[in-house]
């Protein structure tokens, strides 16, 4: 566990916000990504409380995700074609509009779940192109590679930290103002990023010619990441957490109301234990001085996040179950953000965008087959014993990428040391 000094060591953070356009984006996603959160709340409280039906819960986070996993990988061919900043402005445009639509919705009185769905897959589609978009245009935004992984992990304690403050904000929005009220509020911080996105200083980045068809160059991608033994493994082990692991959250308003006995407000105190344990994941990830032993991070991290989502599932007590669900937070965050800095740091360059649409697709991709599994699981047998099941098989996907961990540091190796990482 990191000590104090490790968590706050500002002298490093502050380097990847010397770089002005990260900057920028650091402040105007951050308050975006609170909106984005309070969305997320309020749009999983308002199907559930719809319904009550779990089946429900899971099949509308299954729409809002499946266009990610389908369109991901022709959003990295695009994002390697063109201009990542352009994009990244289309795109939040795009979501504001999809937040101003989810508002009007809440407030009429024949919402039905169908309408709800349709939106839920315009965002999927919003997405699919977005995330591998800033994923890669963090490269853009940070010139010194050195403080690339000081901001991949910066970018995750944002979205953390909007993880903390969002549900727990907005159990007490939903109990004043209704879900419209989240909404409403989303649709404003878009304004925030896209100000940000507006007020920087890109240098053109030069282009690659589209010498190949779409199709080509997607196969180009997916060619280059399956014979790179490390990205393979990083992206098999993130696609298992996320199919097992992470849709842990769409049970969160069950887990609150059924087994805990809450309301509103308690499923934002679950939400934000789990957001702080990340945050904190984050900013100690952030401390560390190099990517050397990440291969090990990422081992224990899953390792962590697997046994505390059994636990979770043992856990009759809001008490025991907040400090538990710091613990999955934590792990969950650090075992994401450090193959997330692994994968942009061994990736070619003019391959960048396709790799982290891999990404993409195995972290957000493979969330909406959890979610509708878990969905059906939890509607079957119950939502605590599709958490510990979940649990147990990140466990297990943990001491699998384990066992491989020697082989992958000789790959890794000879690009550590043609990067100065590792000396010759």
């Amino acid at each position: 566990m990191p000590g104090a000094a490790g968590l706050l060591d500002l002298g490093r953070l502050r380097r990847a916000l010397r770089h002005r356009n990260y900057r920028l984006f650091f402040i105007g996603q951050g308050i975006s990504l609170i909106g984005t959160w309070l969305t997320r709340v309020a749009l999983g409280w308002w199907v559930f409380r719809l319904t009550g039906s779990e089946l429900v819960l899971g099949t509308v986070s299954f729409a809002g995700q499946m266009p990610t996993f389908l369109l991901a990988p022709l959003g990295g061919v695009v994002v390697d074609r063109y201009d990542r900043h352009r994009i990244l402005v289309v795109t939040q445009v795009l979501a504001m509009l999809q937040s101003v639509l989810l508002t009007v919705l809440a407030l009429s009185p024949s919402a039905s779940v169908g309408a709800i769905l349709a939106l839920a897959v315009f965002q999927g589609l919003i997405n699919a192109f977005d995330t591998p978009a800033r994923q890669a245009f963090v490269a853009e935004m940070v010139e010194a590679r050195e403080d690339l992984p000081i901001a991949i992990a910066l970018n995750s304690s944002m979205v953390n930290g909007a993880r903390l403050l969002g549900p727990s904000v907005a159990g007490l929005l939903i109990a004043a103002w209704g879900e419209a009220g989240c909404f409403a509020i989303d649709s404003f911080s878009y304004l925030a990023v896209l100000v940000s996105l507006l007020a920087m200083r890109v240098p053109k980045r030069e282009l690659p010619r589209a010498s190949r068809r779409v199709f080509a160059e997607l196969g180009a991608g997916l060619a280059y990441a399956a014979k790179s033994e490390p990205i393979r493994a990083v992206l098999l082990l993130i696609a298992l957490v996320s199919l097992t692991g992470a849709p842990y959250t769409m049970l969160m308003p069950v887990v609150a109301t059924k087994t805990l006995g809450g309301d509103a407000t308690t499923l934002g105190f679950l939400m934000a234990a789990a957001g702080g344990g990340a945050v904190a994941g984050a900013l100690w990830l952030a401390s560390r001085p190099s990517v050397l032993g990440l291969g090990r991070v990422i081992t224990a991290a899953t390792l962590v996040f697997g046994a505390a989502l059994m636990c979770v599932s043992l856990s009759r007590s809001l008490w025991l179950s907040l400090p538990l669900l710091v613990c999955v937070g934590a792990g969950m965050m650090i075992a994401l953000a450090s193959s997330n800095t692994v994968l942009q740091t061994i990736v070619d360059e003019d391959k960048r965008g396709r790799v982290m649409s891999l990404y993409t697709m195995a972290f957000f991709g493979m969330v909406p087959f959890g979610s509708l599994v878990g969905g059906w699981l939890a509607g079957h047998v119950g939502a605590l014993a599709t958490l510990f099941s979940g649990g147990l098989l990140t466990v297990l996907g943990g001491l699998a990428f384990w066992r491989k961990l020697p082989s992958l540091r000789q790959s890794v190796r000879p690009i550590y040391i043609k990067l100065g990482i590792l000396p010759e």
